[in-house]
């Protein structure tokens, strides 16, 4: 279990590359700086595209990646305003 607590959880199980970075990005855009966004995806590529996309956009923070046994759990933080 993830020791954030996340401001909203956005479920894109089911959906592959690039479906859950395009929808984490949408989401992260509503949420107010310094929120945290739980991803919940079943494509094992997005734990790659998750971590790429937060490592080249301003404005979010990769905080961890949870590998579990059907469902990968990302957790992004929205860092400004």
């Amino acid at each position: 279990m993830s020791e954030y607590e996340a401001t909203r959880t956005l479920d894109v199980t089911g959906q592959n590359c690039p479906m859950p970075v395009v929808k984490t990005k949408q989401t992260i855009d509503d949420l107010d700086g310094g929120e945290v966004l739980e991803v919940l995806a079943t494509d094992p590529g997005s734990m790659s595209d998750v971590a790429g996309w937060a490592e080249t956009t301003d404005g979010v923070e990769l905080l961890e990646q949870v590998e579990g046994e059907d469902v990968f759990r990302h957790y992004v933080r929205k860092t400004d305003q």
